[in-house]
């Protein structure tokens, strides 16, 4: 087992990528299919918004689910933990390439969310452990990079799967991920948290320090920062497929290059975030990110009210606003856990909680407003990036913010 013990390892490239894979486990597992959704419907003879359920419920599964495995690692570890997490993920997920109705894939895909978050709430816990709070964000921010590369592929991926054999091969696809993350997890993931908590799993316990987490005023605006800008990326997530195949009429094979092409934006802003992290710290990287992502969104939202969507239309703005959220979510996200080094585990798992909960929510105002055009997809983005500037500006003149 090759994981790194001080923050001052290098950690070698086998690691990086294993870390890499284990913070994209939500973004596959959403990504990957989303070319399947129109399919989804007509197979299983429903509508659109009990479709959107099936990602609206993995994301409050996840959020939910990273409560318990966050709490669960402060007290037995990191790898025994994430092992068993990663392992209801298999089984969880080849349950969705079997389900036979919409009701039974809602309640799977719940189900997968609360255990493919154990892969990414102990990711960011195994980079706390391993590395200082402003060094912590460098890392996020080149773990962000490469973890872009599941929504560029995925959703390439998922066209060509079910353009071939339908929308179940999308789930034997994620099930093949989540068993090769399991080995390689079980291979070369050593335990790195060096604090565990006896009673991190007391209710009392656990909820107290819940309560002192939230009351950390740094905590507080770095997650909504995170939890605001994620929610844009959520309304797109959820919204993409309809707008950009129904109305746009790209096949599902050409919308997961659209996709991939916006997705591209997060991998050029985390590595940008990367590189400009010693020059403007956590606090200028959300400035800077919460400013391009309002910039790019209010344009998105206005082109949308005048024409028709296309690809152009859709995609440009979403670009920018994904370069923008690649400096803004590695810096929230280590700016949230960095006060807690004690707590890594419970702090990654509510800052999760809290980024999802509102997440789910905007792509059920997508779902519900949807009226055949792009605007509800845009405003909620509009919106969402409204709200990011705002508690990115917050958390940039935090004094308990990490810098």
């Amino acid at each position: 087992m090759a994981t790194p013990g001080a923050s001052n390892t290098r950690p070698d490239r086998a690691f990086i990528v294993l870390l890499s894979a284990l913070v994209a486990f939500q973004a596959i597992s959403t990504d990957l299919y989303l070319p399947s959704l129109p399919a989804i419907t007509a197979d299983l003879g429903t509508d659109i918004g009990a479709v959107q359920l099936t990602l609206s419920l993995f994301l409050l599964g996840f959020g939910v689910g990273q409560l318990f495995w966050g709490a669960a690692s402060d007290r037995f570890g990191r790898r025994p933990v994430l092992l068993a997490g990663l392992a209801a993920y298999l089984l969880s997920t080849l349950a969705c390439a079997l389900a036979p109705s919409i009701g039974l894939l809602v309640l799977f895909r719940l189900l997968q969310g609360a255990s493919a978050c154990a892969a990414v709430v102990l990711g960011r816990a195994v980079v706390r452990d391993l590395w200082e709070p402003r060094e912590a964000a460098r890392v996020l921010s080149y773990l962000a990079s490469a973890m872009a590369l599941a929504p560029m592929a995925g959703p390439v991926l998922g066209g060509w799967l079910t353009e071939l054999w339908g929308w179940r091969a999308n789930f034997h696809a994620l099930a093949l991920f989540g068993a090769l993350v399991l080995l390689a997890s079980w291979r070369l993931l050593g335990e790195t948290n060096r604090l565990r908590d006896p009673r991190a799993l007391d209710p009392r316990r656990f909820w107290g320090g819940c309560r002192i987490i939230l009351a950390n005023p740094a905590f507080r605006a770095h997650a909504l920062a995170a939890a605001f800008v994620y929610s844009g990326i959520f309304a797109f997530i959820s919204g993409s497929s309809y707008v950009l195949i129904e109305l746009a009429g790209l096949s599902p094979r050409l919308y997961g290059l659209a996709f991939a092409t916006a997705a591209f934006g997060y991998m050029l802003g985390g590595l940008a975030g990367g590189r400009l992290n010693r020059r403007l710290a956590i606090a200028g990287l959300l400035r800077t990110g919460a400013t391009i992502a309002l910039a790019a969104a209010a344009g998105g939202f206005a082109l949308s009210l005048r024409v028709e969507p296309d690809f152009a239309g859709i995609v440009a703005p979403v670009f920018l606003y994904m370069f923008g959220a690649g400096l803004v979510l590695p810096a929230a996200m280590a700016g949230a856990i960095g006060p807690f080094p004690e707590r890594a585990g419970a702090a990654s798992a509510l800052l999760g909680f809290v980024q999802l909960l509102v997440a789910a929510s905007a792509g059920m105002v997508v779902a519900v407003l949807y009226d055949g055009t792009a605007r509800p997809m845009t405003g909620v983005l509009v919106l969402a990036a409204a709200a990011t500037a705002g508690a990115a500006f917050i958390a940039a003149r935090t004094r308990a913010a990490p810098r």
